[in-house]
């Protein structure tokens, strides 16, 4: 049984005979997620590892099969989890994000009405109100994958993705909500819209989010 401090224990799959994967059981909290970026951190370190993927509740460890078998690298993952403090994964940060709501900017807000069964401002309100973290980057440059969204407000994503999203859309897929920092296809459900860059390649750092930092949405406007 799994010591009640240290939280959950990980489970641990094979992916291939090169590759492990670290997975936690949902929900993801935040406490959970800087365990996974301290086992990151720890497993960088390890001669027998070539890459460390951190993803949400989970990191994958791509390794060296002909200088340590998936089961020692296993044992050694089990054994460090209950030791671990938690990484911050930088200094955290409070990130506010202005959002113009609904309209041109937010084709979707009323589906995401419908589906909750919510009145669309209150669906503005309660996203605005929620507390976000950042657990990863991924899938676009800048993307970030957050935590923190009310449960009422989560909404399948569409059926038929769209061919090409604005850059800085504000959307909701699923459980989590993100923001698009560039164009690219996607299926979220787009409730609005951001002024701010999330990602400039020119700049010292190029990413507007980073892993760990809270976010908050601020209502710009709201178009019904």
């Amino acid at each position: 049984m799994a010591d009640r401090a240290a939280g959950p224990a990980p489970r641990v799959h094979a992916l291939g005979d090169a590759a492990l994967l670290v997975e936690l059981p949902p929900p993801a909290t935040l406490a959970v997620q800087r365990k996974v970026w301290a086992l990151g951190q720890a497993a960088q370190a390890w001669p027998e590892v070539g890459e460390v993927l951190p993803g949400m509740n989970n990191l994958t460890l791509l390794f060296d099969p002909e200088r340590i078998d998936a089961g020692e690298l296993e044992l050694r993952v089990l054994t460090l989890w209950p030791e671990l403090g938690e990484s911050a994964a930088g200094e955290a940060r409070t990130v506010q994000i202005p959002v113009a709501y609904g309209g041109e900017h937010g084709p979707d807000l009323h589906d995401v009405a419908r589906h909750t069964g919510l009145p669309a401002d209150e669906v503005v309100r309660r996203h605005a109100a929620g507390d976000y973290v950042v657990y990863l980057l991924g899938f676009l440059p800048g993307f970030a994958f957050m935590g923190g969204l009310a449960p009422e407000l989560a909404t399948p994503r569409r059926s038929e993705p769209r061919t090409a999203v604005p850059a800085r859309s504000v959307g909701i897929g699923g459980a989590q909500t993100g923001i698009y920092p560039l164009v690219s296809p996607g299926g979220w459900q787009l409730i609005g819209r951001t002024p701010l860059a999330l990602f400039d390649p020119q700049a010292a750092d190029p990413t507007l989010l980073r892993p760990g930092d809270r976010v908050r949405f601020v209502v710009e406007s709201v178009e019904l």
